[in-house]
């Protein structure tokens, strides 16, 4: 890997994050800290019922005078679920967004927050730095191990009318505060454990490669990498310990340590559109395209990709750059393989006029534009070829 040093310009932007074991349970100094009188909480339907968070509501509530819970939040979240949690916030006079779950309740409350401050609709904030004012207070309590949507300037909402994923980046989405817990990871079930993790490590790989890496993020994404790769197998067992879900915790957090402020690349690109278009789901998503991808950047960003290889415990010293491309590809299979995700999506309908549409939409997400080299239509068309199954 060239030493030469980045020059050009770069930002570094975090929340305050606290991370241990029992760390959501700070919350109610947090809500002395804002004042707040009446927060509001963003989470699903599924997360709602666990024991750790009938404690956290009942500890929130306890510090309140009021409290509302909004979870009309689905997988993908729509623009129509951030306008009407907005709406729900302002006509109770909240004044502080808790989100607690997965990547989708807190994307959902990063857009409730824009909306509740600015005005107007979502989607008018698609692109970079579009927010003009600041929202209120927000403080996320992440449940799983793999978007890192708790520290990031990224926000992703689904466009309800075009069925396509726009991203909302600015330092204004960054949350005010991350308190990131292992207990609620001891509740996932073994694929979304799975897929969060491997969404996880791709957010490392991509920002390890991307064009908008620098020094800062470099370390963060190394040791991404490392935290996943040596954890995540153990993740999936069956009597998996506290201190395992906290290695992939930290895992999570410094890939999106990384992500969040050196972007990412077409995997997510590729997977936003999917998303977007046919609502699969995310990690799933990245898990399956991140070797296709890595197989045409690979020529592009070599000595990055052998760095990759060693975190992954890949033996470079006497392999050509080619061989070392071979084994860093079957070392991502195999990885996937093992944790059961498929190499394909299934879809109910698959046309060439759906493809075209993947494409198009995966070209404009702004994520290509950080991916190491353009990749071709022909490029982009052959991996959904390959992946998607009717």
């Amino acid at each position: 890997m060239s030493q030469d040093t980045v020059m050009d310009l770069r930002k570094f932007v975090v929340p305050e994050i606290i991370i241990g074991t029992d760390a959501r349970l700070l919350i109610h100094r947090y809500l002395t800290h804002f004042n707040s009188k009446r927060p509001m909480i963003v989470t699903d339907r599924g997360v709602k019922n666990q024991p750790w968070f009938l404690e956290l509501e009942s500890l929130i509530q306890s510090n309140s005078e009021d409290m509302i819970i909004f979870d009309d939040v689905t997988p993908n979240p729509r623009d129509y679920e951030a306008m009407m949690g907005a709406e729900i916030f302002l006509s109770h006079d909240c004044d502080l967004l808790i989100a607690i779950g997965g990547g989708s309740p807190i994307d959902c409350a990063k857009c409730i927050s824009i909306v509740s401050t600015n005005g107007g609709h979502i989607l008018n904030y698609e692109g970079v730095d579009e927010i003009k004012l600041p929202g209120p207070p927000l403080i996320c309590i992440p449940s799983t191990s793999g978007t890192s949507a708790d520290i990031s300037q990224f926000a992703i909402i689904q466009d309800s009318q075009e069925s396509v994923k726009r991203a909302i980046i600015s330092k204004k989405v960054v949350p005010d505060l991350a308190l990131i817990d292992p207990i609620p990871l001891m509740t996932m079930d073994k694929y979304l454990t799975a897929c969060t993790g491997m969404d996880a490590l791709t957010h490392a790989i991509e920002a390890f490669v991307s064009n908008a890496h620098s020094p800062l993020t470099d370390v963060h994404a190394l040791e991404a990498i490392s935290l996943i790769y040596n954890n995540i197998n153990k993740a999936m067992e069956e009597n998996r310990t506290l201190d395992t879900m906290y290695q992939m915790l930290l895992g999570s957090l410094q890939a999106g340590l990384a992500f969040s402020n050196a972007s990412l690349g077409a995997v997510h690109a590729m997977a936003h559109s999917l998303g977007g278009l046919l609502d699969l789901p995310h990690g799933e998503c990245n898990s399956i395209l991140l070797e296709h991808v890595i197989a045409l950047n690979y020529e592009t960003e070599i000595e990055r990709y052998k760095a990759i290889a060693k975190q992954l415990d890949i033996p470079i010293q006497h392999l050509t750059d080619d061989a070392i491309r071979n084994e860093l590809l079957l070392k991502i299979h195999n990885m996937r393989e093992k944790l059961n995700i498929p190499s394909f999506l299934q879809v109910d309908t698959l046309t060439s006029e759906i493809i075209d549409r993947l494409v198009v939409n995966a070209q404009n997400d702004p994520c290509m534009v950080t991916n190491p080299r353009i990749l071709s239509t022909k490029e982009l068309k052959n991996i959904y070829e390959q992946i998607l199954r009717v």
